[in-house]
């Protein structure tokens, strides 16, 4: 009786020591699109506690499942710049079709994406400069770190979002004059499986999946409300349209491009619909499936850019991109606990588990 009671104290001392380890390791990677760096934030004190340096002008990030790599789209040179996960050095810098916006891993790890969107560097009617007809998304092989295919689509690319299963990556093409529309890539042979027109575009998207984990709905931004969409992706069409509650009393932000709401994501738990606004520098719930107003936090950084949530759906950090800050919600309550400085115009966010 005594080694069994020794052995179930072992086994519980066991399990408290590999779940430790495994949330120390918890970690939100904030790109700064305007600065040089990248911030690697520790939600447990909600402190910055790591950088990664040399990045110009970032824009997307994914990482690898297993978080032994991390992958940045840079702007300023048209690449795709590849970390290890350990030593948060660079690995590759990939070279691009075109200038890199969103990014986003299958789940096996295989494949990368990356939106690339229009190239304003035609000259051939200056002063006036012309976009280049560079749009589309660009495939990247994982286990050669090499750019194995660009699909071409009308338009450029501001976001793209791999389905929870891996069979598909929904495109917004959200850039030119023609793009309303949604292409929809299937990764198997990685060419278009379908399109469906869309006034505005779709940008930038969330996935909710089914039981079986297939693709359920799509919520779609867009450059024009304050607001999304709903995508029903079996039927191919739209099913609602939600506009976000104003704030009383809430000083509305001057936005910009190239969204008044910008940043959107299911939780993990498949419960909540979490919406940024920029224009009222918030963060708004909704349960899902049904779509019921929760509630919404008011931010104190300013100009609400994007979001990631941790792996429990319980926190939520928001970029706010016109006040190099990083607001920390508790998604429960819609309340703001934490307020971070990182650097300047904070971005794309996403959780990464350090290996």
């Amino acid at each position: 009786m005594f080694r069994k009671g020794i052995a179930a104290l072992a086994g519980i001392v066991l399990c408290s020591v590999s779940f430790s380890a495994f949330a120390a390791q918890l970690r939100i990677i904030q790109t700064n699109f305007a600065g040089d760096n990248i911030n690697i934030i520790d939600p447990a004190t909600n402190k910055t506690v790591g950088e990664i340096k040399g990045i110009e002008a970032a824009h997307g990030i994914a990482v690898a499942p297993d978080g032994s790599r991390i992958y940045v789209s840079e702007e300023a040179d048209f690449t795709l710049t590849v970390f290890d996960g350990k030593t948060l050095k660079a690995i590759k810098k990939i070279p691009l079709s075109g200038n890199p916006n969103l990014v986003d891993i299958t789940p096996d790890g295989r494949s990368v994406y990356v939106a690339i969107a229009l190239t304003y560097n035609d000259l051939s009617q200056f002063p006036r400069v012309r976009a280049n007809a560079s749009g589309g998304v660009d495939v990247i092989d994982t286990a050669s770190l090499e750019k194995i295919k660009t699909i071409p689509m009308t338009g450029g690319v501001h976001d793209l979002n791999v389905t929870p299963d891996g069979k598909y990556v929904i495109v917004g093409n959200a850039r030119g004059g023609r793009a309303n529309v949604m292409t929809v890539v299937d990764t198997k042979t990685n060419d278009v499986a379908w399109t469906m027109p869309m006034t505005p575009s779709p940008s930038p998207m969330a996935i909710s999946k089914n039981s079986d984990g297939s693709t359920k709905s799509i919520f779609a931004q867009n450059g024009r409300d304050n607001g999304f969409q709903v995508i029903d992706f079996a039927t191919r069409k739209i099913t609602n349209t939600v506009k976000l509650p104003d704030i009383t009393g809430q000083a509305q932000n001057p936005f910009g491009p190239p969204a008044p709401s910008h940043g959107i994501m299911v939780t993990p738990d498949q419960k909540t619909l979490l919406v940024n606004s920029r224009l009222n520098s918030a963060l708004y719930a909704y349960s899902l499936p049904d779509l019921k107003f929760l509630g919404v936090a008011t931010l104190g950084g300013k100009g609400a850019g994007w979001l990631t949530i941790t792996p429990d759906s319980k926190t939520a950090y928001v970029a706010n991109e016109h006040s190099n800050t990083v607001s920390v919600v508790d998604i429960a309550s819609m309340k703001e606990t934490a307020l971070i400085p990182v650097g300047f115009a904070p971005a794309r966010n996403t959780v990464w588990m350090a290996p």
